[in-house]
């Protein structure tokens, strides 16, 4: 059976956004979403962000709220979240133990590829102005997406991941031997967000996730502070990276990164 992508309610309108809330049908379940374009008569295709949320965050979360309206009203560039597995609107029990990790990360790689596909069969976005954000969470799935996905993107910006975690993150869902699988399968640009003192994941493991990472053209960040620590210059960073990447040359990213973006 085919995809089938459905609008669920009205388009929501705030000042210079539209969200607007669809289900994409899929065999193996529905993949549920959130779409941010900027409001009013616009051009379409837009260049277009993917926003992975963190882990227990979900696709309207506060990051992702934030990130996708500021780059739809102040680039003109759309924005789509989805949930993760087991996150947000979809099943909340987690079966990753027993379904398995690379299982599950295939349902995502191939859930945000449907999703891709289904924007860009509406005539929304511009199949050749595609970024991934997304960290933690957002970069263990998001990281085999960058891979498979490769030259669909024009870039990724992932982190606050790597080849090892803490005792306090569950075992059963350790993805590192998956994403050092994938990691010298990622082909496009990439901004990589390192936090100091990270207790969940040491920095010595992101590093040398970074290092494996097969792009070219990659750079790292670093700030002091905890997982969940994300200064505003950090996000500025992500923004400016996509910005460069997505916006039409000889565009320059002058534009202050709103705090309705920060945490």
């Amino acid at each position: 059976m085919a995809d089938t992508f459905d609008w669920v309610g009205e388009p929501a309108t705030d000042r210079d956004v539209t969200e607007r809330r669809f289900n994409l049908v899929r065999d193996t379940g529905v993949v549920p979403g959130i779409l941010w374009l900027p409001a009013g008569p616009h051009r379409y295709p837009k260049p277009l962000v993917l926003l992975g949320h963190g882990g227990s965050g979900h696709k309207r979360a506060a990051r992702q709220l934030g990130l996708g309206r500021w780059f739809a009203s102040e680039w003109d560039i759309a924005a789509v979240a989805i949930d993760g597995p087991f996150h947000g609107d979809r099943q909340h029990h987690d079966v990753t133990a027993w379904i398995g990790v690379d299982a599950v990360t295939d349902g995502m790689v191939d859930d945000w590829t449907a999703t891709l596909d289904a924007l860009i069969n509406l005539d929304l976005v511009d199949s050749g102005r595609v970024a991934y954000l997304g960290l933690s969470m957002g970069t263990r799935y998001g990281l085999p997406y960058v891979a498979a996905a490769n030259r669909r993107l024009c870039c990724a910006v992932l982190g606050k991941y790597g080849l090892l975690q803490s005792p306090v993150v569950s075992a059963p869902v350790d993805a590192a031997a998956r994403v050092a699988r994938d990691a010298p399968r990622v082909d496009v640009p990439v901004l990589f967000h390192v936090q100091w003192d990270d207790e969940l994941f040491p920095r010595s493991g992101q590093f040398e996730l970074f290092d494996q990472l097969g792009s070219q053209d990659k750079q790292l960040i670093a700030f002091p502070g905890t997982h969940r620590t994300s200064p505003p210059m950090a996000i500025r960073y992500w923004c400016e990276f996509v910005i460069e990447h997505l916006a039409p040359a000889g565009i320059k990213f002058a534009r202050r990164v709103s705090d309705q973006v920060e945490d």
